[in-house]
């Protein structure tokens, strides 16, 4: 497979990957939150994140790449030891890479496994249309419907759905996604728009996997 377009500051993404050979990536609810936790230290230097829902064999996100400059503004702000000035800007790409490595070698130890568990390359969209936005979102969060692991999306607790509904503190850039939506009536009400047209599925049926 070709090397896919490096990650480019500014733009946002959608991105997403799978379990190597359709392998279970998370077994326990333990599984799920060590990713979380992963995905904070290693993602957010790097990138503002939307949206998110992890599956049983692979996950969706929708992030936008920080600049060099907000990967300053957030050392600044959420200082870390593991994270130096001289070593900024960090790569997306890289830092990815790194979360998948660290979250595979704890997998691997604790099921005394070997070897690759995601797919390379992580496949990536470039999201450059307000209406493919919106519907991204959307399409992250109903995600464990349309794949028949629960009967009502919005009780699946490893997305961003309910974070983005909560007056909880999150590092979600929740005030943003709101905003688009007009406010919380908005996206509550997008999210139960019929997406099953032929032509909404083929938008998506690119970007996605079979669970």
């Amino acid at each position: 497979m070709a090397n896919p377009a490096p990650l480019v500051a500014g733009v946002h993404y959608h991105i997403y990957n799978r379990g190597n050979n359709r392998e279970t990536l998370f077994r326990s609810e333990e599984n799920y939150r060590y990713f979380l936790k992963l995905y904070a230290a290693y993602v957010e230097p790097v990138a503002i994140t939307y949206a998110y829902c992890l599956l049983p064999n692979h996950f969706h996100l929708h992030l936008r790449v920080r600049t060099p400059e907000e990967q300053i503004e957030w050392l600044e702000k959420f200082g870390t030891e593991d994270i130096s000035p001289e070593r900024l800007p960090l790569s997306p790409s890289r830092q990815l890479g790194n979360l998948f490595n660290a979250y595979a070698k704890a997998v691997n130890k604790a099921f005394d496994r070997s070897g690759s568990l995601f797919q390379k390359p992580f496949q990536r969209i470039p999201v450059t249309e307000q209406r493919y936005l919106l519907h991204l979102i959307c399409y992250i969060h109903r995600n464990p419907q349309r794949h028949g692991l629960i009967d009502d999306f919005t009780r699946w607790p490893y997305s961003s759905y309910r974070s983005l509904l909560s007056s909880l503190p999150t590092r979600l850039e929740r005030e943003s996604v709101l905003g688009w939506f007009g406010g919380q009536e908005g996206f509550r009400s997008a999210h139960q728009h019929d997406w099953s047209s032929e032509g909404e599925r083929l938008f998506y049926e690119a970007g996605d996997y079979d669970a």
